[in-house]
């Protein structure tokens, strides 16, 4: 038995998504021509309430070309410092967008409108201009961390007062609503651009959708070309992200729950040091001794359990749906015997 932890990219199609891949009626997206990528789009646009929606290869494409749409050369972007867009994207805002990262040390990946207002640059020739605010939901490096929606309105408020626009990096925003109960068009309301993933928790193969305003779509349908991000008969995939949509949103919960039984299993061992709150479907926690994370992994190895180490101290844990029951157990028992 194999039980890939290391994170959830690692899903596999169930049978059913790949039916419903099989049987996808297609054509040419460039053109606009493949009909189950436009149902794809407006069923995204609806559910968030927002007026448009781009279905694109990753979170790193749509996260960039938000940014892109979002800023002109020399700006400067505000984000937490473990953000994925500044920390994970390989240089992109800067290679793309000509623009610079004014990074706050937040909470877990997460940062406050007082944040926000003491990073804005004054309207000053000797400063790059402040254009735009980017927030992570849920935090990869803050250990699939969550929103309060309340500061997230008042972070809102700010943009508006500072002609700012907002930005979300929703690759696990569903993991989120799961958990705070907010709903998509809540957020929907609140932003000006929103990046959902599919092949994450979900479980497609690929694929990310952009959300925003009918004019902002337009431009990021160009950008997505100039990012050589046309795809042609994209069908195929865009059903394996419907079949997520309406399957595997709710079921998401199960992971959280997975995830907090491992929590508390590696929490009894004395080699286990400081662990960030498990809030959803990460879990990240220190490994103390000589040994260390990577020693650490190799041992789960040796068990069948994959795991990643993301720092000198720190190894990082995700469940998904392909982390059963069975496998679970498999994890628990391993982690009592270590």
């Amino acid at each position: 038995m194999i039980v890939d932890l290391r994170s959830d990219t690692f899903t596999k199609p169930s049978a059913d998504m790949l039916q419903a891949m099989f049987t996808a009626e297609v054509g040419d997206d460039v053109f606009g021509e493949d009909p189950t990528v436009n149902a794809l789009e407006a069923y995204c646009a609806i559910i968030f309430g927002m007026e448009a929606a781009l279905f694109c290869p990753t979170g790193t494409m749509t996260n960039q070309i938000a940014i892109k749409c979002h800023t002109q050369p020399a700006d400067e972007i505000i984000c937490d410092k473990v953000s994925h867009v500044y920390i994970y994207e390989g240089g992109g805002i800067a290679s793309n967008s000509g623009a610079q990262v004014k990074a706050i040390d937040g909470i877990r990946g997460m940062i406050t409108a007082d944040d926000v207002v003491g990073c804005i640059n004054p309207d000053d020739v000797h400063k790059a201009n402040t254009s735009l605010v980017v927030l992570e939901n849920t935090g990869n490096r803050g250990g699939g961390s969550c929103y309060n929606f309340d500061e997230i309105i008042k972070i809102k408020k700010v943009c508006t007062e500072n002609y700012l626009k907002l930005h979300l990096d929703g690759a696990r925003l569903f993991n989120a609503l799961v958990v705070t109960k907010q709903t998509e068009k809540q957020y929907g309301e609140v932003f000006d651009s929103i990046s959902i993933c599919l092949s994450k928790g979900l479980g497609t193969p690929l694929g990310s959708v952009l959300l925003g305003k009918t004019d902002f779509i337009k431009r990021a349908r160009r950008v997505r070309k100039v990012f050589g991000g046309g795809m042609r008969q994209a069908g195929y995939m865009a059903a394996a992200g419907l079949f997520a949509l309406h399957n595997n949103i709710e079921r998401l919960a199960h992971d959280h729950y997975h995830a907090k039984e491992i929590a508390q299993q590696l929490l009894t061992k004395d080699f286990v040091g400081k662990m960030m709150p498990v809030e959803t479907n990460i879990i990240i926690f220190e490994v103390l001794g000589e040994d260390g994370p990577r020693k650490f992994c190799e041992k789960m190895k040796q068990n069948g359990i994959l795991c990643l180490p993301i720092s000198a101290t720190q190894v990082r844990m995700v469940t998904h749906l392909d982390v059963s029951r069975e496998k679970t157990n498999h994890v628990l028992e391993v982690i009592h015997i270590l």
